[in-house]
């Protein structure tokens, strides 16, 4: 959600000088030339049309997959807010269904969260066929407007008996009011087991605030964490609050999520997590170093899915910046949500470190792959020539022999670009002298629609082993890097004059053996 609503007017303003294409009103997945557009992403979510932001209330009930979103049905840029809908089996396939909730006189419908309510706590529902709840925050323009700053933003319910097709408002909203906090909203609810409650973690000014109910409806303050923790350059969003089981041992920790805007280590918008124990009451973390989920510009507002089966634990985020998200090339859709991935908690020496990783059901879209085996890469190696599908989605994996990388010869710096006959071109590589990773798009547009898009985006990290291992998801205008056993993640758009069809591996003052290359054609979601 957008923190500084005076930016918000601009973007708006910004709409009427954007050329929009034809409206396609196509329902569904699509088939033939739908969502065909220029920079339309063809494996990753896209509202049929116009705005998208924030993920919401993401849950799974009854084989299904929700994905609701922050979404303006009228026009390509904020304005406001109501919940789109769309739902999938697979994570991967999407349909597009009708606006879930709309605002009203009590104000625009912002980010929050779903539950399955099994147990029909609420009442809303009945045992045999118990509800699914949703929780958002009411944000009254009108309030805000006359400068009532502390009335703004209330959180309120609605329930589901259908599925998630149609949804009710709750006539007792809002269920949390106000407790005279200016950013008041994002509620993520949980159900805690060992306390048998819900939980409910509410981003409040740049502190994360928790609440307890038995029912849904009633809810009681409990606790506040994140005063002199993590980063502080901008407004806290949308939390998340969850258990992860640590690799390799029979450990549990709680991880927290909390976005913030701005602040991130790219500029702008970001992801940052702690590490600790949740009680029922509290949230404790050791953790004294800020942690980033996403070192690129590019995943914000990510949360994860309630109720997901064998109880992994699937985030998705929303693929843009609010540095420049009402910036972009105009046209008749904006926004995009990240490729769905697959936390993991891995702990080194006393630190625990979040990972992530595209979900295993990317598999469903793999089509033709070319794979080469022990190239010495010296200069500039083009393989693209041996890629038919070079223009396509792919998915990269790359494994590199650096046991020689302090010896004489080996490159300064290695990796991959992506690049096109006009000459420009995305960069990802590491770099060996400084020990940094790095996604280089000082070149990876077409016309330079804002100066804070224009940057090379770094990762410290020390690459220690045999081999390191990178992969690389990439659509028409973005790509997803995941490298050091996906501790390290950069997300980062695009939006070059011709799509990148052409494919190089370099290495620079030196030579290095790229041991293993898998590329892998990814079909696109809508056809």
């Amino acid at each position: 959600m957008k923190t500084t609503y005076v930016y918000l007017l601009s973007m708006l303003l910004l709409a009427t000088a954007c050329m929009q294409t034809k409206s396609n009103d196509n329902e569904g997945s699509g088939a033939g030339n739908k969502f065909q557009e220029k920079f339309r992403p063809q494996v990753h979510f896209t509202p049929q049309k116009h705005w998208m932001n924030d993920p919401n209330g993401m849950v799974y009930y009854k084989g299904e997959y929700h994905l609701f979103y922050q979404h303006y049905p009228e026009k390509s840029v904020w304005g406001p807010m109501h919940w789109g809908h769309a739902i999938s089996t697979d994570l991967v396939h999407w349909e597009h269904m009708p606006i879930a909730i709309y605002p009203d006189s009590l104000g625009y419908i912002f980010s929050g969260s779903a539950v399955a309510d099994h147990n029909n706590t609420s009442g809303l529902g009945t045992k045999e066929n118990p509800p699914l709840v949703a929780f958002f925050t009411y944000h009254d323009m009108k309030a805000e407007k006359e400068g009532r700053f502390t009335e703004i933003e209330s959180q309120a319910i609605a329930y589901s008996l259908d599925k998630g097709r149609t949804w009710t408002k709750y006539k007792g909203n809002p269920v949390v009011k106000n407790p005279g906090i200016r950013d008041f909203r994002d509620p993520k609810v949980i159900w805690h087991n060992d306390s048998k409650q819900w939980i409910m973690s509410i981003a409040s000014g740049q502190v994360i605030k928790f609440y307890s109910s038995p029912n849904c409806l009633d809810w009681t303050y409990l606790s506040e964490f994140g005063e002199g923790r993590g980063e502080h350059g901008g407004v806290w969003e949308c939390p998340d609050l969850f258990p992860l089981q640590v690799k390799g041992s029979n450990e549990t920790k709680w991880v927290l999520i909390v976005n913030i805007n701005p602040g991130g280590p790219a500029g702008g918008s970001a992801t940052q997590y702690f590490v600790g124990d949740f009680n029922g009451k509290e949230f404790i973390s050791a953790q004294s170093k800020t942690q980033w989920m996403d070192y690129g510009k590019d995943n914000y507002a990510g949360v994860t899915w309630s109720n997901a089966p064998e109880s992994r634990r699937i985030l998705i985020g929303w693929m843009n910046n609010w540095e420049y998200a009402g910036e972009k090339p105009c046209i008749e859709w904006s926004g995009a949500a990240t490729f769905p991935r697959e936390l993991g908690l891995v702990k080194e020496l006393d630190t625990y470190l979040l990972t992530s990783e595209p979900v295993k059901e990317i598999e469903k879209l793999y089509g033709e792959k070319v794979e080469f085996i022990n190239q010495d890469i010296k200069g500039i190696m083009t393989i693209s020539d041996r890629i038919p599908f070079a223009k396509s989605p792919v998915d990269i994996r790359l494994r590199f022999d650096i046991a020689d990388k302090t010896k004489m010869g080996f490159p300064s710096k290695y990796g991959i670009t992506l690049k096109n006959s006009r000459g420009e071109y995305i960069t990802v590589g590491y770099d060996n002298v400084d020990s940094f990773f790095y996604v280089d798009r000082t070149n990876a547009v077409g016309e330079v629609f804002s100066e804070k898009f224009a940057l090379t985006h770094i990762v410290p990290f020390i690459a220690n082993g045999n081999y390191a291992d990178w992969r690389i998801v990439v659509d028409k205008t973005s790509l997803e890097f995941f490298a050091a056993d996906n501790k390290v993640v950069i997300t980062d758009l695009y939006y070059p004059t011709e799509d990148f069809d052409i494919i190089e591996i370099f290495a620079e003052n030196g030579q290095i053996r790229l041991g293993e290359a898998l590329f892998t054609e990814l079909k696109s979601i809508w056809k």
